[in-house]
């Protein structure tokens, strides 16, 4: 599934082909595609909205449109957007295609169909649980303290729980992880000041470099254009089962942890 620096490097890709642009139709053979409103009501309340800016909001993308719309779409785990000129070949497995004022396309590719399109007029009602952005100016080693004070949860799980940080998936969890130097299967309330100050630390540094590396090609996910990202090349633990580790040369070790599966290096992390 696209985590936070996959979906950044989708809004960045995304906003100069339509940022300006009018959604002037729509195509859609999945209903279920739509989670709200119902497909014919986002039909007629799309047609003639302008994109006026394109964000994201944890694994969420959100397009703020015109009169007070705002299109949320969430990749989940085969999700792919890409703008591609309108007589590009039909492609089976683009269930949501956008038609946009100046003859191209929005395709939202989906072979799995697990992504999920939103029109609302309060995107609180969808985003408004998502906790912190863990780039942001404000998510400071405090405000994780403080998120992590009365919390008695396994470390990875509690990662991958968009309420309590939001955008963090799969790969980013180990990694911040082994970038800490914390077990995956450590306790939350077990954490000094110093490891949670390393762990916050940690988040960041591996999103940003998620997010400079245009993320990581690892199962499906690719650019926009097509074009794999770069950070499956950087990765230390992440699907590296029985390879060395980069520091101490021991092999890293694969168990499931809240049916995810989740690598760690036993040696680097405590």
């Amino acid at each position: 599934m696209p985590e936070l620096p996959e979906v950044e490097t989708f809004v960045r890709a995304l906003r100069r082909p339509l940022v300006g642009r009018a959604i002037a139709g729509l195509r859609n053979d999945w209903p279920r595609h739509i989670a709200q409103p119902a497909p014919d009501e986002l039909a007629a309340r799309i047609i003639g909205r302008r994109i006026e800016a394109i964000d994201r909001r944890g694994k969420y993308l959100v397009f703020t449109l015109s009169d007070d719309e705002t299109l949320v779409i969430h990749l989940k785990m085969s999700g792919h957007l890409s703008v591609v000129p309108g007589d590009t070949p039909p492609d089976p497995y683009a269930h949501t295609v956008f038609l946009l004022d100046d003859g191209r396309e929005l395709r939202f590719r989906d072979p799995r169909k697990f992504g999920r399109v939103y029109l609302l007029r309060d995107p609180d009602g969808v985003l408004g649980p998502l906790g912190p952005e863990p780039l942001a100016d404000d998510f400071s080693a405090a405000a994780l303290a403080a998120a992590l004070a009365g919390r008695r949860r396994v470390l990875k799980p509690l990662l991958l729980d968009q309420t309590f940080i939001a955008g963090i998936g799969n790969i980013y969890a180990d990694e911040a992880l082994f970038d800490a130097g914390l077990l995956p299967t450590r306790h939350s309330h077990t954490l000094t000041p110093d490891e949670i100050a390393a762990l916050h630390a940690a988040i960041r540094k591996v999103l940003a470099m998620g997010i400079a590396r245009e993320g990581a090609s690892i199962s499906t996910y690719v650019k926009p254009d097509g074009a794999k990202g770069d950070m499956q090349n950087a990765v230390a633990v992440f699907r590296r089962t029985g390879q060395s580790c980069y520091i101490c040369g021991g092999p890293i070790e694969r168990i499931v942890l809240g049916g995810r599966s989740t690598h760690f290096c036993p040696n680097c992390q405590h």
